[in-house]
Order: C-alpha cells, then structure tokens, then sequence
C-alpha cells in the first residue's frame, strides 16, 4: 500500500468525528431499546389504569404514528440548527417524555408522553444517518451503515428482556424510571462532547404539507384501529380511510410539484428507483409483521396462557 493509501486509511474519520459517530449511536440505541420495551408490560398497565388492549395498544400505534409525522419534518430542522442543538433537543424531549410516562396518574398522560417520547425519537434516528453521511467518506460508508445498523438492530430485541428483568423487581413504572437517568446521562454527555459538524441554512418549511401528513397518516391509522369494534358505526371506519387517503394523496402530489424547485418536504422522486422501492416495501412488511408480534405475543403469553 502506498504512502497516500495509508494516511487515506488511517485518517478517514478524526477522533472528534469518531466521537460525534459514537455519542450518536448509543442514544439511537438508547431510544430504540425504549420503543419495544413496553411491550411486555402493557398487561401491567392495563391492569393498573384499568384500560383494554385497544385501548393500551395506542402507547405503540401512537409512538410509531408519531415518528411517521415528525420524521419528514426532521430533514427541514436538521437543516436549520446546529448538530449540537438538534442532539440535545432529541433527548430532552425522550427524557422529559420518558419522567412524564413515570409519574403519569392517567393513561391519557402516558400516552402524552409516549408521543414526547416519540418526538424525541424521530430527531434522533435521522441526525445518526445525516451525521454519518455527512462525516463518512462515500468508499466507507458502506461499512459504517453496516455496523451501525448490527447495533441498532439489537436494541429491539433487548427492549423486552430487560423491561421483562424489570418488571420482576418494580412495576410498569419501573421500566420507564430506567430509561430516565440513561437519558440524562446522554443528555449531559452529548452537550458536553458533541461537535457541531454541519453549517445550518434557512430552508422554507411548507406549511401546507405538514397537516398533510398527521391527517393523512392519523387517518389511516385510526381507520384500521376501529377495525373489528362492533360497536363503531361502518360509516366512521370508512369516513377515516377517506380522509388519510385523501390527506396522503394530496401529499404526494404536493411533494412532486414542490420537488421540482428543490422545495419538497420529503423528496419521493427516489421512488423512481426500482431497486430502492421494492427494498422498502420489503423492510415495511417486515416492520408490520415485526411490531404486530412484539404486541400481541406479550398480550397472548401474558392474558390467554396466564404465564407471568
């Protein structure tokens, strides 16, 4: 290997990128670790706020729905602050979520904090991403995405483990006292530690666009949570479907026009890509039959079979 090779090789990331990469893969895991670790405790909280699975299956559906919102917006402000400010404002919205789900008396608080919880997600996972994009050489980044999604993919499958080690020493509660000093430490490490590593610019938001999206995907979803529920008229179930429907049509069609003066909110013209969108669609299915399971298998284990 030349001279050039080696320096190329040796210097491709610098100890403060190394850092920054770092610092930012732990609090993805950190939040993705707390997206599956209710699951198996939903059963306690049904028990203790005295609701029924439709009605504690909303701490998931609400998280997930939350991220399909805020996660087209996130490109928008991670264009306009600082790494450093986008860093800090993703965890505290995770931690101040995570001590509101704590200390919530009612279900209608768990649930608010469930959705701050879910905020504070949505800016996490694409400030990873764009920062690796933005610090890793393209020859490299192959590599890295690799590495970083063998550690992000673990932390689903340990949410439940130890929400379930949890559970046998405190309640639901518990599991969500965990995650609080967790997030405070990344929150003073990160602040402390974290580079700014991009040049903030004023982008436009579309303000048409945003509405879009919560009614487009809060449609769709509500339609099919009232999906087997006798009592629910068939009007409103179909009422819903037309409304997200719509709401998602009218998003698409304006994130076209809007992409050919570079002012999309979120860019579909990858879509043209077959490669990219048979890929997708693949990963989606994936997701559904992934997150269905984690929900259902704790409620069956737990309520049918009567195992602890």
């Amino acid at each position: 290997m030349s001279e050039t090779g080696r320096t190329t090789h040796q210097h491709w990331l610098s100890p403060r990128d190394k850092s920054v990469i770092t610092i930012l893969l732990v609090a993805a895991f950190v939040v993705i670790l707390n997206e599956t670790a209710l699951n198996v405790a939903l059963n306690s909280v049904m028990d203790d706020l005295g609701v029924d699975e439709r009605t504690v299956q909303w701490l998931t559906t609400a998280f997930m729905l939350t991220m399909a919102v805020v996660i087209p917006i996130t490109g928008w402000l991670l264009e306009r602050i600082p790494t450093r400010t986008a860093f800090i404002l993703a965890m505290s919205l995770f931690t101040a979520g995570t001590m509101g789900c704590a200390i919530a008396p009612a279900f209608p608080l768990v649930l608010a904090g469930r959705v701050v919880q879910a905020g504070g997600t949505a800016i996490m996972l694409p400030l990873l991403m764009t920062t690796i994009m933005q610090l890793v050489p393209p020859a490299h980044r192959g590599a890295v995405m690799g590495n970083v999604s063998l550690v992000i993919s673990v932390a689903p499958a340990l949410g439940p483990t130890l929400a379930g080690f949890v559970l046998e020493f405190a309640s639901w509660r518990g599991v969500f006292a965990t995650m609080v000093p967790i997030g405070l430490a990344m929150l003073i490490v990160g602040a402390l530690r974290i580079a700014n590593v991009n040049e903030p610019v004023r982008v436009p938001l579309d303000a048409v666009s945003v509405p879009l999206t919560v009614l487009g995907f809060g449609g769709l979803v509500y339609g099919l949570s009232l999906i087997g529920d006798a009592s629910v008229p068939v009007v409103e179930v179909v009422a819903a479907f037309v409304v997200g429907a719509g709401a998602l049509g009218a998003f698409v069609w304006r994130q076209l026009l809007l992409a050919r003066s570079d002012r999309a909110l979120l860019d579909l013209r990858a879509f043209q890509h077959v490669a990219f969108t048979i890929s997708l669609v693949v990963m989606a299915l994936a997701m559904m039959a992934l997150f269905g399971t984690i929900i259902i298998l704790p409620l069956l284990l737990q309520k049918a079979l009567h195992l602890p």
